[in-house]
């Protein structure tokens, strides 16, 4: 004669920590798409706020008009071409440091 025993089934789940992965990508889905809306909104409300501001009128004084004048571009060329011709003399002159292994 046989006897069946009535044998306990094991049942082994993972616990996981953390409930729910999906709803976790949902709230940053859905959190990113809400603050670039916000910051859409926000970024048009500068831009309206800025194009009310007035624009301040321009001057056009005659010292305005004196500042750049034909003798101080001359003057600034030369300078310039005179450090082009020093840099062009240090570049190509030999040596004046005698090589101590020869």
């Amino acid at each position: 004669m046989k006897i069946n025993f009535p044998k306990k089934e094991k049942s082994f789940q993972k616990i996981s920590l953390i409930s729910n992965v999906n709803l976790y990508w949902k709230f940053a889905v859905y959190g990113t798409f809400v603050m670039s809306f916000a910051f859409f909104f926000f970024s048009y409300y500068l831009f309206m706020q800025t194009n009310k501001e007035l624009i301040a009128p321009v001057n056009n004084n005659k010292e305005q008009d004196g500042t750049i004048t034909k003798e101080r571009i001359d003057k600034a060329l030369e300078y310039f071409f005179l450090r082009g011709q020093k840099s062009n003399q240090i570049l190509y002159s030999s040596s004046p440091v005698v090589d101590p292994s020869l």
